[in-house]
């Protein structure tokens, strides 16, 4: 159970963090100014489970390939790389503003097939692929399922009590900061297993 809960609880936080300020969080606040918030987390939740769950697929396929010493490595350097990406910003396009204000279908449907587009290639896509390298498969995907619904869940209550003001510039220091730690410890860690 160790293994489960340490996949659990590192995939949660690595997700969340990813997920602050990230243009899918944006999406989930243009969403709740249309729809109430309890359909627009459903549709999150159905989303962000399928992306995930693909994702870690993905990730355990590479992971049953590749030596760990590498693995750690090649996933420090891209947690460096999601850290500068987390820098630079996500905002959302005026199409997929107007898209996700215009959408007449069911709450639910709508946000789940406009979060499963955005989530494809995403960072946090990408961060769950390496965390399910490194860790189990089962907690991998539950703990990034529950971690981006939370910093979603999250943005869309902090956005209606703040009249959709959210201090970005903040968040996305702060993020890319435990990126940055994050790397650098999945880093050393390969480099004690590689000498």
């Amino acid at each position: 159970m160790e293994g489960f809960f340490a996949a659990l609880v590192i995939s949660f936080g690595v997700i969340f963090v990813a997920e602050l300020g990230d243009k899918s969080q944006l999406m989930a606040l243009t969403f709740a100014t249309r729809f109430k918030p309890i359909p627009v987390l459903i549709g999150i939740t159905v989303a962000t489970a399928v992306v995930h769950l693909a994702s870690v697929a993905i990730g355990v396929g590479l992971g049953a390939v590749l030596p760990t010493d590498w693995i750690s490595l090649v996933a420090g350097v891209a947690f460096l790389g999601f850290g500068a990406w987390t820098l630079r910003g996500d905002k959302l396009t005026e199409e997929e503003k107007s898209k996700a204000e215009r959408t007449s279908k069911t709450a639910i449907v709508a946000v789940s097939v406009a979060f499963f587009l955005a989530e494809l290639g995403d960072k946090t896509m990408l961060a769950t692929i390496t965390l399910a390298t490194k860790y189990g498969w089962f907690g991998t995907w539950l703990g990034s399922t529950i971690g981006m619904v939370a910093a979603d869940a999250l943005a869309i209550l902090v956005g209606r009590m703040l009249g959709r003001r959210l201090p970005e510039k903040a968040i996305r220091y702060g993020a890319a900061i435990l990126f940055a730690i994050s790397g650098l410890w999945l880093i050393l860690e390969a480099v004690n297993e590689l000498t």
